[in-house]
């Protein structure tokens, strides 16, 4: 049976779907975008965005008895595939051995025109 997983160090979500899901010994956190806890749109570029979605990521799952440590795959959608190296330079701060599977796409757009989007599946 699936539970709603806790979010008190994560944003709240911006429509309606759940943060996280666990499901057996899998926790599956829907695409975060760069929002502070009152849900403000993080300033900067690529890497001050995708620090601040890899940190939500991070808070979800330590909230939730697990870490970085246990992704076993990421797929990160990015608004311009011009931004790869920067988004890569930062995901590499959080991934720093053993890195989870993981899919990049271009699209053309994004919720509240955010520069990226991450989506995770992890252990627990």
């Amino acid at each position: 049976m699936k539970e709603i997983l806790n979010r008190k160090n994560a944003p709240s979500p911006i429509g309606p779907y759940s943060v996280a899901i666990g499901f057996e010994n899998m926790i599956f956190i829907s695409g975060q975008i760069a929002l502070d806890l009152e849900g403000n749109l993080t300033e900067g570029g690529i890497k001050e965005q995708t620090n601040k979605v890899l940190s939500n990521i991070k808070s979800i799952l330590e909230d939730n008895g697990s870490s970085l440590e246990k992704v076993i795959k990421t797929t990160v959608f990015l608004k311009n595939m011009n931004d790869f190296t920067a988004m890569n330079e930062e995901y590499a701060k959080f991934f720093t051995a053993n890195p989870p599977a993981r899919s990049t796409v271009e699209v053309s757009r994004l919720p509240k025109d955010v520069l990226v989007e991450i989506e995770t599946i992890a252990s627990r």
